[in-house]
C-alpha cells in the first residue's frame, strides 16, 4: 500500500478506507482534521498525523447518530489509528537495505533492485542525492574516464534533459575546464528528479524522514533496524550510505574521527598540518581572467598574515570571532577534527531571485577578520570582486554555485561535533553555519569596508526561486565533507592514493586530488594560520584503484554490511576519495557485493572477488588503469 509523504508521511490512500469498510461495516465521513481540532483527542492519543488523508481530511467510521457525535468521532480518531498502526508499523522485510538517501545511496538501492532484490532505502531527511541535489553543483570528478556504471549512466541522463552529450574519453582540460559537455554543472532541482526517477523505475522503496533509532544484531549480524517512528526494517544485507557512517556505528563497527598523523600508515600530510613559519610575500601575481594567478592558485584562497586579536598587536585583548581556540601543535603529529562544512549555495542572477536575509541577530563585528583581509588584499593592489570570497561556477538559467574560499561558507571549527551529534543536534549546527554564511554575504553586500565593485557583485545575487523551496531556496544539505571513518582490514592510505601501492580487488577508481579543508583556523606566531589545510596533487599519479577491503567492516564486528562513504581510509587518502562520483561507484559496487552475498548465502567477506569483478565489469565500472573500453551507459529516452 503506497504510503504518503505529507506532514508525517504515514497517510492513508482510499484503499485503506474500503478494507476497514469490508471489515469493520459502517460508513465513512471525512472531516478537515484542522478547522475541527476540538473533535480529535490529538495531544491523547498521538494518531492524528497518522491519519490524515493527502486533502487534508481525516476519514472517521461512525455507526450512527449525528456527525455532531463527538464521542463518535473520539472512537473513530482510535479505529483509524489502530488500522494505521497495523500498515505503518509493521515490521518490514526486503533483501536490502540502504541507509541513506545520498547520491550513492540511490546508486546502491537502483543497483540491488535491478539484480532482482527487494530494497528499502531509508532517508533521514526529505529529499534524494546527497550533495549531488543539495547544493554541489560543480561536481569534483578528477578524471571523468575513470568514472563507469551507475554513476556514468547518472550524469549523461542529467545532461540529456539540457539536450548535451558527453565525452567520457578526454580528460579534463586545465584547471578544472570540463572536457564532459556540462556534467559538472548541475540544477539541484534536476539532480533531484533524476534521482527520483531512478529509484522509481528501479522499483525501491523510499522511507524518508525516517531516522535510525536503534540496531539490533545476531552475533556478527544486523538482523534490523529500528526507526523513529517505531518501525522495524529486516534485512538480509545492510549498505551504510550516509556521510556520517551512522549504520556503521550503530552496528558497533571499529571508526575513527582522528587525523591519524604521519607516522601510523607512514603518509607525508597526514595530522596535524601548517605552513611551518608565514614567509611574507614580495611578489604577488596578479590574477588573470579566470581569477587564478600564473601557476594555478585562484584569488580565493588568497592568505595573508593577519593580525588574530580584537586589538591589533594585543594578544591581551582576546581572539577575534572566527578565530579557533587552540594550540598549533607539532607538524604531523594526531589531533582530532574533521574537514570544515559548509552549504554549496545556488544563486541566481535572475529577475524574480529572492533576498538572502541576513540572521536575526546580525553583527557586523563577527566579521572583523574579512575586513582585515580584504585590507590587506587592497595594501597589495588587487581589485577585487567577488571571486575573493567564492570560487563560483557557472550553471544553465543564470544560475550559480557559490564554493567557500579563504573567506567564504567554511566555519572552522563548527564540523567537529557533526558526525557524533544527535539528529536535533546536527539540525541546530546546521542553522549555526547557515546563520554565519548568510550573515557574511549580508557584510560583503553592506558594510563600507568591503570595496564597492564587491558589494555591486554581491547585490546581483539572490536565492534562485525554482531551487530547494521548502527551505526558501537556501539548500537542504549541508556540506558533510568528512565524518567517521570505519577501521577495517584494509585501510587506504596516502600510499594508495599517490600511486605507491596498489590496493587489491579493486571495485572502482578514485582520481581527485589531495583536498583537505582546514579544520582549525588558530594562531600560530601570532598571525590566523588555516590549520589542517592540504590542497594539493597526487604526485602526478593518475586514478588509482579502491580495494573491496576499505568498504567492509571486520568479519569479527559485522558481516552483512557494507559502507559506502565512510569507508576504511585514513584522513589525507579519504580527502581524495570522497568526491560524489566516486562514492557513487562504490555504493554501486557494493550493493553488486550485498547482492552476491545473498545469492550464495555467504558473509560479504566471503564474498567470491572474481564473480563480484565480473559483475562490475559487465555492468560497466572502471576497476582498472587505463581503462578498458566499456559500452555507453544508457540515454534517458532508452530508460
Amino acid at each position: 500500500m503506497k504510503i504518503y509523504p505529507v506532514n508525517r508521511q504515514r497517510h492513508f490512500v482510499v484503499a485503506i478506507q474500503l478494507f476497514a469498510l469490508i471489515l469493520l461495516g459502517g460508513s465513512w465521513v471525512s472531516i478537515n482534521a484542522a478547522e475541527n481540532t476540538d473533535l480529535f483527542e490529538t495531544a491523547k492519543d498521538g494518531y492524528s498525523d497518522l491519519a490524515f488523508l493527502p486533502d487534508g481530511t481525516m476519514p472517521v467510521l461512525f455507526e450512527g447518530g449525528s456527525t455532531d457525535n463527538k464521542n463518535h468521532y473520539r472512537s473513530g480518531v482510535l479505529t483509524v489509528a489502530w488500522m494505521t498502526e497495523q500498515v505503518v508499523r509493521d515490521e518490514i522485510d526486503a533483501d536490502v537495505c540502504v541507509y541513506g538517501g545520498t547520491s550513492g545511496g540511490v546508486i546502491a538501492a537502483v543497483q540491488a533492485a535491478r539484480m532482482g532484490k527487494s530494497v528499502v532505502l531509508v532517508e533521514p531527511g526529505g529529499h534524494l542525492g546527497g550533495m549531488t541535489s543539495g547544493g554541489l553543483s560543480a561536481v569534483d570528478i578528477g578524471d571523468p574516464r575513470s568514472v563507469g556504471g551507475l554513476a556514468r549512466e547518472y550524469f549523461t541522463r542529467l545532461v540529456a534533459g539540457y539536450g548535451k552529450q558527453l565525452n567520457w574519453g578526454e580528460a579534463f582540460r586545465g584547471n578544472g575546464g570540463p572536457a564532459t559537455g556540462g556534467a559538472y554543472s548541475i540544477e539541484p532541482h534536476v539532480a533531484e528528479q533524476v534521482f527520483d526517477e531512478m529509484v522509481r523505475e528501479a522499483g525501491v522503496t523510499v522511507l524518508r524522514n525516517t531516522r535510525l533509532s536503534s540496531v539490533s544484531k545476531k552475533g556478527t549480524r544486523i538482523v534490523s533496524l529500528k526507526t523513529d517512528d517505531d518501525r522495524v526494517v529486516h534485512a538480509k544485507v545492510f549498505v551504510d550510505t550516509t556521510y556520517e557512517g551512522d549504520l556503521m556505528a550503530a552496528a558497533g563497527v571499529e571508526y575513527t574521527l582522528m587525523r591519524e598523523g604521519n607516522e601510523k600508515y607512514g603518509e607525508q600530510y597526514n595530522g596535524i598540518h601548517y605552513t611551518e613559519k608565514y614567509k611574507p610575500r614580495t611578489n604577488h601575481l596578479k590574477p588573470g581572467a579566470n581569477g587564478r594567478v600564473p601557476g594555478g592558485q585562484g584569488v580565493w584562497d588568497r592568505d595573508f598574515p593577519l593580525d588574530p586579536y580584537v586589538v591589533a598587536g594585543d594578544a591581551s585583548s582576546g581572539l577575534l570571532p572566527l578565530v579557533n581556540e587552540g594550540k598549533p601543535g607539532t607538524q604531523g603529529e594526531p589531533a582530532p577534527g574533521v574537514m570544515a562544512y559548509c552549504f554549496r549555495l545556488c544563486l541566481s542572477t535572475a529577475d524574480d531571485r529572492l533576498p538572502i536575509d541576513p540572521p536575526a541577530d546580525y553583527d557586523a563585528g563577527r566579521y572583523e577578520l574579512v575586513a582585515r583581509f580584504i585590507a590587506a588584499c587592497q595594501a597589495i593592489g588587487d581589485d577585487m570582486d567577488l571571486r575573493w570570497f567564492s570560487k563560483h561556477d557557472p550553471l544553465p538559467n543564470q544560475k550559480w554555485d557559490f564554493n567557500t574560499a579563504t573567506f567564504g561558507g567554511n566555519l572552522p571549527g563548527a564540523s567537529w561535533e557533526w558526525p557524533e551529534a544527535s539528529y536535533d543536534r546536527r539540525v541546530e549546527i546546521s542553522r549555526e553555519i547557515e546563520n554565519y554564511h548568510r550573515g557574511l554575504l549580508h557584510f560583503l553586500a553592506t558594510d563600507p569596508r568591503v570595496p564597492e565593485k564587491v558589494r555591486n557583485d554581491m547585490l546581483r545575487f539572490g536565492l534562485p526561486r525554482d531551487e530547494f523551496p521548502d527551505t526558501g531556496g537556501w539548500p537542504h544539505q549541508l556540506y558533510i565533507r568528512e565524518g567517521r571513518r570505519m577501521v577495517s582490514d584494509l585501510v587506504l592510505t596516502e600510499h594508495h592514493t599517490f600511486g605507491h601501492q596498489i590496493a587489491p580487488h579493486s571495485i572502482g577508481l578514485g582520481s581527485y586530488g589531495t583536498d583537505v579543508h582546514e579544520i582549525r583556523r588558530i594562531v600560530k606566531d601570532s598571525v590566523v594560520t588555516r590549520e589542517g589545510k592540504v590542497a594539493g596533487g597526487r604526485g602526478g599519479y593518475g586514478p588509482y584503484q579502491i580495494g573491496y577491503g576499505a568498504i567492509i567492516p571486520k568479519a569479527d564486528q559485522c558481516e552483512n554490511l557494507l559502507v559506502t562513504f565512510a569507508l576504511s581510509a585514513s584522513h589525507t587518502a579519504f580527502a581524495s576519495i570522497r568526491m560524489e562520483p566516486v562514492f557513487m561507484v562504490t555504493s554501486q559496487s557494493a550493493a553488486t557485493a550485498a547482492c552476491l552475498a545473498i545469492e550464495n548465502d555467504v558473509a560479504v567477506q566471503q564474498v567470491d572477488y572474481s564473480e563480484l569483478q565480473s559483475r562490475l565489469v559487465a555492468d560497466g565500472q572502471v576497476l582498472t588503469w587505463p581503462p578498458k573500453p566499456i559500452p555507453p551507459a544508457p540515454s534517458a529516452a532508452a530508460k
